[in-house]
């Protein structure tokens, strides 16, 4: 009787104390990545363009033209989604003002208008995770409104990539919130991000990420590279509105390359290593590209995580350019520049970091950390109260290393990593659904006392 009993334990553990091992993997993330549509995403970009100009000071009562047209179609579309999903999004615009001389760009008092589609959570309806892409383009002169500025991966690509998303994802229901959203005002100075993060801020959403999709189309960069695999993820190291006492943790502590932006970026590029490995995810330790923005960072702003998701070989000749050929060479941000393939594999992506993280339980809050001149690590937490987690799983990995390279499942809150010198590692703690979906990581940011 003692050796059957041993044996049991040795085979299955988990019928004595309660606990299984998550599964490894998700079927349902492979099921999202087949169900996304380079056909529907090709006719969308194709839509967009046509529309002329989508300039923030373009027509806004044409129904063919400018701005105004295209924001009501795409409104159009999220409504359509929703009518096939039995009403399943909150879909409705979000606006803002520019006063007169408040931007540069902006000579004339303007209304700038969002385009909302709210796939509302079971469990934790104001727990959201965010899909953006911009909906306005320009040509060389940022206040030329009437000219034509197709638009076509500046940000054609990335709007009807939260478009295709949104037709997907619809057929799933999440026990948090997924929000995609079309912003208004970028090129103008980021208005869009700016009047919803504000307003996201002063009601009290809990915004677990934002996933900025600007320019997800080209595959042929100015530098000559033809690149169909790759792609960049822009995250800033912590947070602008970080604290003294957060200073001094990240300078007596580290985690100076761990705030929640950067454990977001790391989050989408592990999904998609795993989901999609034929896809070459490439971390770029800098807010955004050199000296330039994107719609993430007006929610870095508000100390909201955000991300930028890109091509990795840009097209200088074919962004924020007049439709022209000078000496052979045809510059201008036309249809022709788009792969529609490649920016169905990037939808993909934002598609299944998505779901994975509205599968997931919320992340443990705050994590503490001790070991100081010790053997030892020791990490520690507040319980995660979700009846759908099958545990944590704890993160560490050498200091100068951009992935985390060894982790444990944990069912405790309360763990010791033994022959883990605190000194030589950097950690981190998620939280692991019975689906097999975990949580974005949180590092630690309290000291646990010395016994």
């Amino acid at each position: 009787m003692k050796n059957t009993l041993l044996l049991i334990l040795l085979i299955s553990p988990s019928l004595f104390f309660g606990q299984a091992a998550p599964p490894d993997h998700d079927p349902r993330i492979y099921d999202i990545i087949d169900e996304v549509s380079v056909e529907r995403i090709e006719t969308d970009i194709r839509k967009l363009a046509n529309f002329g100009t989508r300039h923030t000071l373009s027509d806004t009562l044409s129904t063919t033209r400018g701005i105004g047209a295209a924001r009501r179609w795409i409104k159009n579309q999220f409504d359509q989604i929703s009518s096939e999903c039995g009403d399943c999004l909150e879909v409705k615009y979000h606006s803002g003002i520019v006063e007169e001389g408040e931007s540069r760009r902006i000579p004339v008092r303007t209304k700038i208008v969002n385009v909302l589609a709210i796939k509302r959570g079971s469990k934790y309806p104001n727990r959201y995770i965010i899909m953006s892409g911009d909906i306005d383009s320009r040509i060389s002169d940022p206040l030329n409104a009437t000219d034509d500025s197709p638009g076509a991966n500046d940000n054609a690509s990335g709007m009807a990539g939260v478009i295709e998303a949104a037709r997907v994802l619809s057929k799933y229901d999440f026990p948090s919130s997924i929000l995609f959203v079309g912003l208004s005002g970028e090129e103008q100075g980021l208005f869009g991000g700016k009047f919803l993060a504000a307003d996201a801020k002063k009601e009290g959403w809990n915004i677990v990420g934002v996933l900025n999709n600007d320019m997800i189309g080209n595959i042929k960069g100015v530098d000559g590279i033809i690149d169909n695999r790759s792609f960049r993820i822009f995250s800033e190291p912590n947070p602008p509105n970080r604290n003294e006492r957060d200073q001094i943790w990240d300078r007596v502590y580290g985690g100076e390359v761990d705030g929640p932006s950067r454990q977001l970026a790391r989050y989408v590029h592990k999904m998609t290593s795993l989901y999609m490995p034929m896809m070459k995810p490439k971390m770029v330790y800098r807010l955004d590209r050199f000296g330039r923005g994107g719609h993430h960072r007006p929610f870095n702003d508000e100390g909201f995580p955000g991300i930028r998701i890109m091509e990795t070989h840009e097209n200088y000749d074919m962004q924020h350019q007049d439709i022209r050929v000078e000496e052979g060479k045809e510059y201008g941000d036309v249809i022709e520049g788009v792969n529609f393939d490649y920016a169905g594999k990037l939808t993909a992506v934002n598609a299944i970091n998505l779901a994975g993280i509205a599968w997931a339980p919320p992340q443990p809050d705050y994590v503490s950390i001790g070991g100081i001149v010790r053997p030892s690590t020791r990490l520690k937490w507040d319980l995660v109260e979700d009846e759908n987690i099958a545990g944590y799983r704890v993160y560490w990995r050498d200091t100068t290393m951009p992935q985390w390279e060894h982790s444990r499942f944990v069912t405790d809150t309360d763990v010791t990593l033994e022959g883990v010198v605190i000194d030589n590692f950097l950690f981190g703690v998620a939280t692991v659904g019975k689906n097999g979906n975990e949580s974005v990581v949180t590092y630690p940011k309290t000291l646990i006392p010395r016994r």
